[in-house]
């Protein structure tokens, strides 16, 4: 099994960007990830001025996946998120929904052990851990790791984690898939512009499905499927998700536009996954019950 090292990272997800390997449909691979400030918080004394900002959100890669070209779907399976013994969180002036209100900033240093994170000596948090960013090269110019879209990104979807399925379109040949930005706990939104950020390393299973349409990418559980869409506001990044979950509900119970609508509106969910990036990040859920098996097609 082959373990990508985390000082391969790049900061932007780029069609130019230099392979670190070159990997086959259906193999196994174990991605070596820093943590979103590549470990330079290593105190709570630390402060952010001192932090080195065009190292942010570092993704571990890209690998190159043999046999992926345009018009191809990638296939993620999440099978395992091992993590540090230590994360970090913050609280930043203009950072976050509250950033207008805090006036000075915080760091906190998290120990994660014996399946928990300990917030202070009166608070556990049970572990759920996540990929805040994952995806391929995009389809146009570079895009920054930090920032979400229709190749993936920064999109901090707590339905990112083990056992999920994600499902990406690939722009390029090889897609270059690229990871990081790990959170042992965070909640939807991530109002406080930090999950409990935390190095790790994440192991899954690469495969390409070949021509099958897909303009924003999908996420996978055992009854759920999200499609995930990132806009500037909410409206816009929800009305992408829901538009092209319309397609494919219409598409597979064989009904009308109205039908699927009407469908989606008495069994669907529209979710926040977050709101602190330069663009924000919506998902719409169905049950996989309603979609059939192959709702990929």
């Amino acid at each position: 099994m082959k373990e990508i090292k985390k000082d391969t990272c790049v900061y932007a997800m780029n069609k130019t960007n230099t392979p670190v390997y070159t990997a086959t449909t259906g193999e196994t691979l174990v991605f070596e990830t820093f943590d979103c400030f590549k470990g330079q918080v290593t105190a709570e004394s630390t402060t952010t001025g001192g932090l080195d900002w065009e190292a942010i959100n570092p993704a571990t890669g890209p690998v190159y996946i043999q046999g992926a070209t345009q018009g191809d779907v990638l296939k993620i399976e999440i099978l395992k998120i091992d993590l540090a013994d230590t994360g970090v969180m913050c609280a930043l002036p203009g950072g976050g929904i509250f950033g207008d209100e805090v006036k000075e900033e915080s760091i906190k240093i998290i120990a994660v052990e014996n399946g928990s994170a300990h917030f202070n000596e009166n608070i556990k948090l049970p572990l759920t851990p996540m990929i805040g960013v994952i995806g391929v090269a995009p389809k146009d110019e570079a895009i920054p790791c930090g920032t979400p879209g229709s190749h993936g990104g920064n999109m901090d979807n707590t339905k990112i984690k083990e056992g999920a399925t994600i499902y990406f379109p690939v722009f390029h040949d090889g897609a270059l898939l690229a990871m990081g930005d790990v959170h042992a706990c965070m909640g939807d939104g991530e109002i406080m512009v930090s999950g409990i950020e935390i190095s790790a390393k994440i192991t899954v299973k690469v495969e390409v499905i070949k021509q099958v349409p897909l303009e924003n990418p999908i996420v996978e559980s055992e009854d759920t499927v999200w499609v995930v869409a990132s806009a500037d506001t909410m409206e816009v990044a929800l009305h992408n998700a829901a538009r092209q979950m319309i397609d494919i509900v219409q598409k597979q119970q064989n009904i009308s536009f109205n039908e699927a609508g009407m469908l989606m509106s008495a069994t669907g969910n529209a979710e926040v996954c977050q709101v602190v990036d330069p663009l924000v990040t919506m998902r719409f859920g169905m049950p996989k019950v309603l979609l059939g098996e192959k709702w990929l097609s």
